[in-house]
């Protein structure tokens, strides 16, 4: 008998990898003949990196990063020298599973760290980078990972906004004159395994917030302050991508992705 076992993970308990082991010595001690094969899967969430590295063989890289909250983290993401890939996992650097229940705050939580992923990406010289969008402990639209990438978000007073969603609420003017240049030539593509909005009841604070600590108070809070970044962004791009299926991703990253 051939058995093929291909889970994703089980949020806060197990990684993919450790969810097929089990399954397999399930499957052994059940029908001890049996010939097991593995394959974990993921869905754009923590375990799509380990996922992609090793069906695909790429490099391992480290690098130390901040995590939601600011703390430094060694984050890993992959490369892939032949086609100048980068493999980027949001939740390596602003993942909810870094975090314990207690430190789960979604008005302050942000993605800079993403940002500095794809920094040392393209200090590799990456001329493609897939975003896995998915497991995120943010809420901020990507800001952090804008701020990261030298983007400036700047208050009335012409102050830069501290880390966070409810943050952005504050937001006067966004300038872009210093984000890294060499973002033009890189093709950024993101993966999502999901359809929601940034905006409304089926927007990023309202569907993932409370899993991040929000209350319903704290989800209008967010809500409201996102749609605020949406309307400075769309007078600062000339674009409108708020309504986009899947912009809603990862706490509003996929919005930041597709419009930045």
């Amino acid at each position: 008998m051939n058995i093929l076992l291909c889970p994703d993970s089980f949020k806060d308990a197990l990684s993919a990898q450790a969810a097929a082991e089990a399954m397999a010595r399930g499957v052994k001690r059940a029908v001890p003949d049996a010939h097991v094969q593995t394959c974990p899967l993921a869905d754009g969430g923590e375990g799509s990196l380990d996922a992609l590295i090793d069906a695909t063989g790429a490099e391992r890289r480290q690098l130390s990063v901040q995590d939601a909250l600011g703390r430094p983290r060694q984050a890993t993401w992959g490369w892939l020298s032949d086609q100048r890939t980068a493999f980027i996992e949001l939740a390596e650097a602003s993942g909810l599973q870094h975090l314990i229940a207690e430190e789960r705050n979604a008005l302050t939580t942000s993605t800079f760290g993403v940002g500095e992923l794809l920094l040392a990406a393209l200090d590799q010289g990456a001329e493609k980078a897939l975003l896995l969008l998915g497991g995120s402990a943010t809420n901020d639209g990507g800001a952090g990972m804008l701020q990261a990438l030298g983007a400036l978000l700047l208050d009335q007073q012409g102050k830069p906004l501290p880390p966070g969603g409810v943050a952005l609420s504050q937001l006067n003017r966004l300038e872009l004159e210093g984000v890294d240049h060499r973002l033009a030539s890189l093709t950024l593509e993101a993966a999502v395994d999901v359809d929601n909005p940034l905006l409304g009841k089926r927007g990023a604070s309202a569907v993932f917030g409370p899993q991040k600590g929000a209350s319903l108070q704290q989800v209008e809070q967010l809500d409201q302050a996102l749609s605020h970044f949406a309307d400075i962004s769309a007078q600062t791009l000339g674009c409108d991508h708020r309504t986009l299926p899947g912009a809603g991703a990862a706490g509003g990253m996929g919005f930041a992705a597709k419009a930045f």
